[in-house]
């Protein structure tokens, strides 16, 4: 038998029926019919039989369809990540091997809502991402707009897409919308949320939010998707289809899987006329530090004698140790920007309500009020990326740029 044939394999009293995939010399890998992968122990109480042999299908390139003039152009930049991705069946592993055709071929009812165009950017799994990439990004958002795109998808990995949403928004001032997307679930398993999202990003991106935003499964039924604001937003589970959610503020709406129609909740930039406005500088040189009962104090000056800047997650209000202040106040007196987020999903950071909070207001962090400290980490490279001026830099982390920060 070779892999991708069609078997069952009776172990005991249980039967498994699915589609041979590499396997060990002392297990069987079987792809089950849901769309999991399972390993079967190889020994005298197996017995493995073939169903169907697998058969080699060469996908079959489609002429591209005609312009439709009553639709919106839409451009779709590929990152890769697993609304992008398959199983590749040499090696069991979801790789990325999409590109933006492939999307298309696969959800045909995208081409209902807009005509797209675009490219493949990167074809990488969302831990590859780096700040240089968000810069070409940016710059290329930037030429499919100039070049007539009344709308942008782009397509990225779950697990950090919250950061590139993040770093968009502070690089780019749209006059059109600009929307990420992924999926939890690669397209070739039956319970993909690849579909529903793409479709309601593609809404998004012809409507008139003209903002960077995040569109993803609202729950786990595939009845409607969120809106989230692309600084607002956090991948809150690893693997649920309704991951993303947003913190500390209402998302800007949903969309409707079955009508295809918007709801807004929260008042957003409108789509308008203006040119795009690319603000692509960064200081990739900062990092982030979670503070924990007991840490090592001197941890801050090993960061702090590599980075630029540096955003703390503290404990409720803005809090470390007092150990950890005098090691603070140093770096702050060495020109190092330290921004204070809190480790607690909702509320924001108060450090004039204890002792501590009031000594690291006088060793000078800046308080990041209610943003997400992933959001305080981007924003600070985009702010560095600006200015290396102390009190320039923590006017501008204070300020809402991008509606990553309220109550001011």
């Amino acid at each position: 038998m070779m892999i991708g044939d069609r078997i069952k394999v009776q172990r005991g009293d249980i039967t498994y029926k699915g589609t041979l995939m590499p396997s060990r010399d002392d297990s069987i890998v079987l792809k089950l019919d849901h769309g999991y992968n399972i390993g079967i122990k190889k020994d005298a109480k197996t017995f493995v039989k073939l169903i169907e042999k697998g058969k080699k299908i060469v996908p079959q390139k489609t002429p591209a369809p005609l312009i439709n003039p009553c639709l919106s152009t839409v451009s779709i930049l590929t990152t890769g990540g697993t609304i992008a991705s398959k199983v590749d069946y040499r090696t069991g592993a979801v790789t990325s091997q999409f590109d933006v055709e492939d999307i298309l071929r696969a959800i045909p009812e995208l081409r209902e809502i807009a005509n797209f165009k675009g490219e493949v950017l990167y074809n990488i799994l969302s831990e590859n991402m780096r700040s240089e990439y968000w810069q070409t990004l940016a710059r290329e958002i930037a030429a499919e707009i100039e070049g007539g795109s009344e709308g942008v998808m782009i397509t990225h990995g779950t697990d950090t897409m919250g950061y590139t949403a993040a770093a968009l928004s502070f690089m780019l001032v749209t006059p059109v919308p600009i929307v990420l997307v992924g999926s939890q679930r690669s397209a070739d398993r039956p319970s993909s949320d690849n579909a529903m999202n793409a479709v309601c990003a593609a809404k998004v991106a012809t409507s008139d939010i003209a903002e960077v935003s995040v569109v993803m499964h609202a729950t786990m039924s595939d009845d409607y998707c969120l809106i989230h604001r692309g600084t607002r937003v956090r991948k809150m589970h690893t693997s649920r289809r309704d991951a993303f959610h947003s913190i500390n503020a209402s998302p800007i709406g949903k969309v409707d899987y079955s009508t295809r129609e918007i709801e807004t909740f929260a008042e957003y930039k409108k789509r308008d006329e203006h040119k795009v406005l690319v603000r692509d500088h960064i200081e990739p040189k900062c990092s982030l530090l979670k503070f924990y009962p007991g840490a090592d104090p001197e941890i801050v000056d090993h960061y702090t004698s590599r980075c630029k800047g540096l955003v703390i997650e503290g404990t409720g209000l803005g809090h470390v140790s007092t150990e950890w202040i005098p090691h603070i106040k140093k770096a702050v007196e060495k020109g190092i920007s330290i921004v204070m987020t809190s480790q607690c999903f909702s509320g924001r950071i108060c450090d004039l309500v204890y002792d501590t909070g009031r000594d690291l207001l006088k060793a000078g962090i800046i308080e990041g009020g209610d943003m997400l400290p992933e959001t305080a980490l981007v924003k600070l490279m985009w702010v560095l990326g600006g200015t290396k001026d102390p009190e320039e830099v923590r006017t501008l982390m204070r300020k809402n740029i991008a509606g990553e920060i309220s109550g001011l």
